[in-house]
């Protein structure tokens, strides 16, 4: 696979000479864990569904690491080719990518929410030449969809199915064989090792392009972000973190995969959201330090408040993906005992703004931190003018952890020649530099800190024969922050319910998070005298009441 990375080598130099770029990969890291502290815990995984939890000390894993790789060039896996895996936080997603890591493989995380529509796109432009699947994963059979979809993905050579039983299963050609111990293992583990500037994870994102965009990262980006993160949340070798948030979003990736990695600490993950459970992984693992969508610290708190069982290991609970209440910081302190902190980031590149945690607790719902070191943000009008305090504008970002650009789409790289990446991201800044969202140019949906690719869903329902003119918008909603409704105009005699709608998106096979949660039918859209349809309209439609129930 050739990567366009092109946004990487202009702030090479600046990057090295600033110490932002510390020309280290995961490799490093992992082999610093394998020296200092082998027989440490490193990594414990919990599968809801069946209770089984596996652990790992740091030998063991890698151990495990250098055996997948071998299983991994076996298949063919050569230096630069693209290892897709759809699998949830299953101790498998960390070893898969540390054993790309090991022979220059570059990893695709995709979401287990993801069906065949953003699938196939995504496998065929990132030309993945194997795909990793559970065989059933919350009821849904992803093998099946997987086979279905190989005979249309040239380039896919080969399924890996965790759980399978057939040659295919993920047992039988990565993690059964002792491969580390064939007699070419150590060549093969050596010889490719990526460098800090090669491409080393594939992750996409929705947009509003009509296309999901594949954001490419080297290590140098993601460790740029992931150190000083760190250290601003005081994170250290004897932190434990809990990740329940997907390790196929950039949230869990670097902070719940590599983060612990990096500081030789140990990571808990779990693969489906159950909150009781949480609370008795934290309770039992001793963590200390999670990081989630705000309706993640909704339910902790009310369950930890409902049961009676305490967190207190649990110092610092970091919330991203959308507002924070006001309400639910001052509860969650009280209930949680935790420091919540507020952050903003895309996956582009990583966490941008974080509060601090001398902050008061107030910074936390009033705004979106400030920048970490290494990144530098400014608020500009549509002409590229610095705006002053407090007044909205367009949100420019220059972070040593930008990525290397969209793979195969460098004019959407949204990057000018001093470095500034426009986010599509309305905001304000204070005196202390300290963001706030205030809105999205882009027109994507944020439900419970999943981006929806509202274009392409708008698309879609374009072509339902009964729809003239169609609008997603966002609503808020306490939980989530914000859930998705379209709304419609119809053509003369047409009719259309909201189940009409939900089994016409169905059969298109759209992931069931991507449909919108209501529908509303209007005479006429407002509009723009050209014929825009004008969003922010609907909007305080649905806000004061005047659409809909």
């Amino acid at each position: 696979m050739e990567f366009d990375a092109v946004l990487l080598a202009p702030r090479r130099a600046e990057s090295i000479a600033r110490g932002w770029w510390h020309d280290q990969t995961i490799n490093q890291a992992l082999d610093a864990c394998l020296a200092h502290c082998p027989d440490k815990l490193a990594l414990t995984a919990l599968r809801v569904e069946s209770g089984e939890t596996r652990r790992f000390t740091w030998r063991e894993v890698g151990q495990l690491a250098d055996r997948i790789a071998v299983g991994l060039h076996r298949l063919g896996v050569r230096r630069d080719d693209v290892v897709a895996m759809q699998l949830p936080n299953w101790w498998q997603f960390s070893l898969m990518y540390l054993a790309c890591s090991r022979i220059g493989a570059v990893i695709n995380p995709l979401m287990p929410i993801f069906r065949e529509r953003e699938l196939s796109f995504m496998l065929r432009h990132g030309e993945a030449r194997v795909l990793v699947v559970p065989r059933v994963f919350r009821g849904f059979d992803h093998e099946a969809m997987a086979r279905a979809l190989q005979p249309s993905l040239p380039a896919l050579r080969q399924l890996v199915v965790v759980d399978g039983e057939g040659p295919d299963s993920f047992e039988a050609l990565l993690g059964g064989p002792a491969w580390e111990q064939a007699p070419d293992a150590a060549a093969i583990l050596t010889a490719a090792r990526p460098g800090p500037d090669d491409i080393t994870q594939l992750i996409y994102t929705s947009g509003t392009t009509g296309e999901p965009k594949g954001v490419m990262h080297s290590a140098n980006t993601l460790m740029a972000n992931i150190i000083p993160y760190a250290e601003r949340m005081n994170l250290g070798a004897e932190d434990v973190v809990l990740m329940a948030s997907p390790m196929a979003h950039q949230t869990g990736f670097m902070y719940g995969l590599m983060m612990p990695v990096m500081l030789r600490a140990s990571a808990v993950l779990q693969d489906i959201w159950e909150p009781r459970r949480a609370i008795e992984l934290i309770r039992a693992e001793g963590a200390s330090f999670t990081m989630a969508s705000t309706p993640f610290l909704t339910d902790l708190t009310r369950h930890v408040q409902e049961s009676g069982l305490a967190v207190p290991s649990l110092r610092t609970f970091l919330c991203a993906g959308a507002p924070i209440p006001g309400p639910l910081v001052e509860q969650a302190r009280a209930v949680l005992g935790s420091k919540i902190v507020s952050a903003w980031g895309m996956t582009e590149n990583g966490a941008v703004t974080l509060i601090r945690l001398d902050d008061a607790d107030e910074r936390a719902f009033s705004t979106d931190g400030c920048a970490l070191p290494g990144v530098s943000v400014k608020v500009v009008d549509d002409q590229g003018r610095s705006l002053p305090e407090g007044e909205v504008g367009r949100l420019l970002v220059r972070a040593c952890s930008n990525f290397g650009g969209y793979l195969r789409r460098p004019q959407w790289n949204n990057t000018d020649a001093e470095g500034w990446f426009d986010t599509g991201d309305l905001a304000r800044m204070d005196a202390q530099g300290y963001i706030r969202i205030s809105g999205r140019s882009k027109d994507v949906i944020i439900r419970g800190g999943e981006n929806i690719p509202v274009v392409e869903i708008e698309s879609l329902l374009y072509r339902h024969p009964a729809i003239a003119q169609v609008a997603i918008v966002a609503y808020p909603d306490e939980r989530l922050g914000e859930r998705g409704c379209a709304v419609a105009v119809l053509k003369p005699g047409q009719q259309l319910g909201f189940a009409d709608m939900v089994a016409f998106l169905k059969a298109q096979k759209v992931a069931v998070q991507y449909i919108p949660e209501r529908l509303e039918v209007l005479p006429a859209m407002p509009a723009t005298p050209s014929g825009k349809i004008q969003k922010f309209r609907l909007r305080e439609m649905l806000r004061d009441g005047s659409l809909g129930g």
